[in-house]
């Protein structure tokens, strides 16, 4: 009795582990090290986190004869006979998680905040169940092994999805800005055109793209939040990489080294902690997904718990507070914003509820008190005090494509479910009037730097003081 595991590799039951892929000899199907000789895809089983954990484990935990992890190495996963996990003879769980497929089950015995492990470990699947979760795999869209690695109409994140157990490393340092150790062997797609496979993968945002590039039957999830309709976006607006990659005007360098043409006055030279007050990682030339997506208490930033974007109290699984602008739907583009925050907090040192900052996330990176200066922007300042969020100017990821409306600078793509048109004149942009064409909180910006309200009883617009540049 066999199963098929990943690249055709055959699970053995009666071997009670893995044996070289069918028809695989010589250095074709094997890799040899000093003393064993693996299939080519577990060619870094014998250094992998669950190859050489020294954690004792719980007799209570079925998890193998002894009582050492590295000593029970396959046997920590799966079982050679009546295997109680779905497929890949998997051992399952001793409880039966509700509303959990059985892939992911079969990871809850060491990484659900059980006690099987001694020392215990980081709980990841507490993380899921915060307010904002990846999304598990449920009855319609299970994991199953050999599915694609491009997950077109079948989206889900279990943990197989985006790591690797026979290569997994544990993280011990957070320096590099390319790939994180728990990631080592994972699966991905190439940003260059979104559908080649990597295998494994070099960067973290290429296995992000298994499901945020190419892939078909992406959707967007209110649960976790408010998401912008921008001005410029490309045909499929949740693919990211038209917002990262080398055409993208201008962008967050996560699939390329930062190029900004602009000056970056508030750029801070290195990443602040969730305290606020302890320095992290050197700013460098990249940053990864998971330096705004993760979890809000993640240890590689100065927090106790996992690292990762499995699960966060904040919208969209960021790792810190970050408000985002909205009127009533109703009322549409350029009307009243609901939501304001006048007077921020802008102290990154405020990173906790009550006196989170709206706008935590960015102060991450960036000297919010900079932009009070207007050394970037004119009416940095002003829009600020008002309350009005970096949302409606400005996108996260990337521009996309240039336009002759908007230059697509320093990351200004207006939410077009925000600011609306100006008299019939697309919304628009000018780096060099420093002016912007538009309607926002009933107020039309004109082409001259001028701003008018519209009255609320004949919807025309009425004179406002010109603003102070």
């Amino acid at each position: 009795m066999s199963n098929l595991g990943r690249s055709g590799t055959q699970i053995d039951s009666s071997l009670g582990g893995f044996a070289p892929p069918v028809g695989a000899g010589g250095n074709t199907g094997t890799v040899e090290t000093s003393t064993e000789k693996y299939p080519v895809h577990l060619s870094s089983w014998y250094q992998s986190i669950h190859a050489v954990a020294s954690h004792k484990v719980s007799k209570s935990a079925r998890m193998g004869p002894y009582g050492i992890l590295r000593e029970n190495g396959c046997l920590s996963c799966h079982e050679s006979h009546n295997a109680r996990g779905q497929g890949a003879l998997l051992t399952g769980p001793v409880q039966p998680v509700p509303n959990m497929d059985a892939t992911t089950q079969s990871c809850v015995n060491c990484h659900g905040g059980a006690s099987n492990l001694t020392p215990p470990i980081p709980n990841v699947f507490a993380e899921f169940a915060k307010t904002n979760g990846h999304p598990l795999p449920s009855t319609g869209n299970a994991h199953i092994s050999g599915e694609s690695v491009i997950l077109d109409n079948n989206r889900h994140a279990t943990c197989t999805d985006c790591h690797d157990p026979h290569a997994a490393v544990g993280t011990k340092s957070f320096a590099s800005t390319s790939l994180r150790g728990s990631q080592n062997g994972a699966l991905g797609a190439s940003a260059t055109d979104g559908v080649t496979i990597l295998d494994p993968a070099s960067y973290q945002y290429e296995t992000c793209l298994r499901c945020h590039g190419t892939s078909k039957g992406k959707r967007t999830l209110t649960r976790l939040g408010y998401l912008p309709t921008r001005v410029i976006s490309a045909n499929d607006p949740l693919n990211i990489i038209s917002q990262f990659d080398n055409p993208a005007t201008s962008a967050h360098p996560v699939m390329r080294d930062s190029n900004s043409r602009l000056p970056q006055p508030s750029l801070l030279q290195f990443i602040w902690n969730l305290d606020g007050k302890t320095q992290g990682r050197a700013m460098g030339t990249r940053i990864l997904c998971t330096d705004c997506h993760n979890s809000d208490d993640n240890r590689e930033f100065g927090g106790n718990g996992p690292n990762g974007p499995h699960g966060s109290q904040y919208s969209h699984i960021l790792e810190r507070r970050y408000e985002f602008s909205q009127v009533a739907p109703a009322a549409g583009p350029g009307s009243t914003i609901l939501n304001l925050f006048p007077d921020p907090v802008l102290d990154p040192a405020c990173n906790s509820y009550p006196c989170a900052s709206p706008y935590a996330l960015c102060a991450k990176c960036h000297n919010l008190n900079n932009l009070l200066t207007n050394a970037s922007f004119a009416q940095h300042a002003r829009h600020i005090r008002d309350g009005f969020s970096c949302s409606v100017c400005h996108t996260a990821h990337g521009v996309a494509v240039a336009s002759s409306a908007s230059a697509g600078l320093g990351l200004v793509n207006f939410d077009a479910r925000v600011v609306g048109s100006n008299g019939g004149v697309p919304v628009s942009y000018s780096p060099g009037t420093n002016s912007c064409v538009l309607t926002c909180h009933n107020t039309r910006h004109n082409s001259d730097g001028t701003v008018s309200g519209i009255s609320s009883k004949t919807g025309q617009p009425t004179h406002m003081p010109t603003p102070k540049h």
